[in-house]
């Protein structure tokens, strides 16, 4: 009785309302000078204010020599320490602040720093390093590595053969092939309670380090460090525009990349040749700069979303051209480069019905080459042909069509299927235009008790116009060679995956993939290629306080490929193998010594192996890389008051690898004088100790 009574009640109101509004009563209207607000309070809607968060510092020490172990413990000083925070302030007039660090001051590490009103403004501050190492072991002859300017000692005595260099073993120096980039940045967001916000971020990115390059004279070559010191500076900024169902922008995006090297110059190691030169120059990374003017729309109702951007950019390049060591005059100073870059985009989404949905897209992107064109004099090994070349400027314009839909058969079964097209049309070339289609469905049932499945199988087509090796295009000049980029193929390629979950504690899931390439019309390159993938993910939770969980992933991809020793048909083929498989596995105790203490452990084993088998009337191995490496982590982390809490973690990582290319000593082939053996063979330990605040 009650309830009817109540339901008529709000109908009564409910009408009532309605012509009061009519006659000027609405709440627009209403008298609210009396009320009293400060009486309004909802207890269930605090918002904590104040600062929350953790603060940690660690240290830690690393035993191995080898620098490529840094790559895996984040530093590579024999100690290191790091800082980590998570905090986060919240003012009750709206100002908030965020400050996130994690591995600060490792070579691996990164800081971020937001502030700001919610609704009206925003700064970020932001700092990023990421080092990657090679090699420590590195060995050359050449003084003032690092630098752009590679001289050998002053009594340094020539030879015809590496092996015949009387100083050469006497003079190698280990050093380090490494890189290491700092990123700093500076970003402002303003909004307004209309629909006008406006944004400006600032990056800075320096680079640092060594890599490998090669200098030759004639026949002879040496292996060179190249000194890396690279500067980007990156700007964003944009208008955004929103209003209850759209949304609209316009964005400028530059970079400025400087090298301060320009040329790297270096003595030969070898008995002077042709022309009798004993010392060479290469030019280095150019100067650039990059710059895109974008627009951005969207539009959303009940039933459709329309969404597109167009695009105008510009490279350029125009550093002066080296001419130290060449005594041919060049057609100009610089080459004067230039590439205008033309995109757009469109997408729609619609309902058809409360089942079925449409999507379609379509993308355009032009890079035009507005490179000025000159006449260049073409040098050989054994002297100055006379013949002069154009630059070849190079085009590409792409189109791609997109058409899927995705329908709700029944509660728990959906099928999602779609044909994408993509041609790309490119100039000086071997293949002018090339045409992909493909067709794809996918079917997926989660409608079963514990279980989640989907299969999705695709079939693509490459073909295009005729394929014309010219000397512009090719400097082969084997008119039956196909790049595989552009040589027709046929793309078979079935997925799945299964999710079940037997018990609410265990999860199981399976995944697998095969993909077939089939290059059809190739005679010399790429003729075929294989790649299976499996991987699975188990994770059981034993009980509340003891969680497990392990997992398998399994690569193999098999090439086949063929080759010319005459410029002609077919006379050595090749088949490549390539094989990864990484299995890990992790264990986590957690609420010993009165809910205090967590321990915890965690392995992977990942094992990469490559084998090239040669047939040219024999068969015989071109050479077998592999790399194996163990990585163990135990740690237990103690919760020694409320606030303050201690982890110690023991890392571990074994490495072993196996290259040819890496294992060449400094005279091993006679006209190269390489850096010796790069290959890898180390067992690295580390202890982290961190200590933790809780704010």
């Amino acid at each position: 009785m009650n309830t009817k009574l109540n339901l008529i009640t709000l109908a009564l109101l409910t009408s009532t309302s309605f012509s009061l509004m009519a006659d000027g009563y609405g709440l627009a209207n209403a008298k609210t000078d009396n009320i009293k607000y400060d009486a309004w309070k909802c207890k269930g809607c605090v918002i904590a204010t104040g600062t929350t968060g953790t603060v940690g510092v660690g240290i830690g020490y690393n035993s191995e020599d080898d620098v490529q172990s840094a790559n895996a413990f984040h530093s590579s000083n024999q100690t290191a320490g790091k800082v980590d925070a998570d905090i986060r302030y919240r003012g009750s007039d709206g100002y908030q602040a965020n400050v996130a660090a994690n591995n600060l001051g490792m070579d691996n590490g990164r800081m971020e720093i937001d502030v700001g009103k919610l609704g009206l403004y925003r700064i970020n501050l932001g700092y990023r390093s990421i080092a990657t190492y090679q090699s420590n072991n590195a060995l050359s002859p050449y003084q003032n590595i690092g630098s752009d300017n590679l001289t050998l000692a002053s009594n340094w005595i020539t030879a015809g053969a590496s092996s015949d260099m009387p100083m050469l073993y006497s003079s190698l120096n280990p050093f380090e092939l490494s890189l290491k980039r700092e990123r700093a940045g500076l970003g402002f967001e303003y909004q307004t309670e209309s629909m006008f916000t406006t944004y400006v971020n600032f990056q800075r990115e320096e680079k640092t380090g060594t890599k490998i390059t090669s200098g030759s004279f004639f026949t002879q070559s040496m292996m060179l460090p190249e000194p890396v010191d690279y500067t980007t500076d990156i700007l964003n900024a944009g208008i955004k525009l929103r209003g209850d169902n759209w949304f609209t922008s316009i964005n400028y995006n530059g970079s400025v990349f400087s090298n301060n090297n320009q040329q790297l110059g270096f003595d030969s190691a070898f008995n002077p040749t042709f022309g009798a030169q004993n010392r060479g120059y290469i030019a280095l990374d150019p100067d650039n700069e990059a710059h895109t003017i974008s627009l951005l729309g969207q539009y959303n109702d009940s039933i459709t979303s329309l969404s597109g951007r167009l695009l105008l950019g510009q490279m350029t390049q125009d550093q002066q051209l080296t001419q130290l060591g060449y005594s041919y005059s060049l057609p100009a100073d610089s080459i004067d480069a230039k590439v205008d870059i033309t995109g757009m985009t469109l997408k729609a989404v619609t309902k058809l019905s409360r089942a079925w949905r449409l999507t379609g897209s379509y993308d355009y992107n032009d890079r035009e080459n507005n490179t000025q064109i000159e006449q260049w004099t073409q040098i050989s090994i054994s002297d100055v042909t006379g013949k002069v070349r154009d630059n070849t400027p190079y085009d590409l314009t792409t189109h791609r069509a997109k058409l899927s839909t995705d329908y709700r058969i029944s509660h728990g079964i959906k099928l999602d299927a779609g044909y994408d097209f993509r041609r790309d049309e490119r100039s000086n070339q071997g293949r002018e235009t090339t045409d992909d289609n493909n067709v794809w469905a996918r079917l997926r049932l989660n409608n079963f008790d514990m279980w989640d499945m989907w299969l999705k199988g695709s079939f693509s087509k490459r073909d295009g116009s005729e394929y014309k090796a010219s000397e512009s295009s090719s400097a082969e000049q084997n008119p039956l060679l196909r790049r595989y980029y552009l040589a027709d193929r046929d793309r078979t390629q079935i997925e799945a995956r299964v999710n079940h979950s037997p018990m609410d504690n265990l999860n199981v899931d399976f995944g697998v993939r095969y993909a077939l390439d089939d290059y059809t019309n190739t005679q010399i390159g790429l003729t075929e290629s294989k790649d299976t993938n499996y991987d699975i993910n188990i994770n059981y939770m034993i009980n509340d306080d003891i969680n497990a969980s392990t997992f398998y992933n399994h690569q193999i991809i098999t090439s086949a490929q063929s080759g010319s020793a005459n410029l002609n048909i077919a006379t050595w083929q090749a088949e490549i193998e390539d094989t990864v498989d990484v299995v890990g596995a992790g264990l986590s105790y957690n609420n010993l010594m009165d809910s205090r203490l967590r321990l915890g452990v965690d392995y992977t084993y990942s094992d990469s192996d490559s084998t090239t088998q040669v047939r040219q009337g024999i068969s015989g191995d071109y050479g077998d890389y592999f790399a194996k490496v163990n990585n163990i982590n135990v740690y237990a982390q103690y919760q020694a008051t409320e606030k303050v809490a201690l982890r110690i973690d023991y890392k571990m990582e074994k490495y072993l690898d196996n290259d040819d290319a890496n294992d060449i000593e400094p005279d091993t082939i006679w006209n190269v004088m390489s850096f010796g053996n790069l290959q890898h063979d180390y067992t690295a330990h580390m202890i982290m100790l961190n200590v933790s605040y809780k704010l």
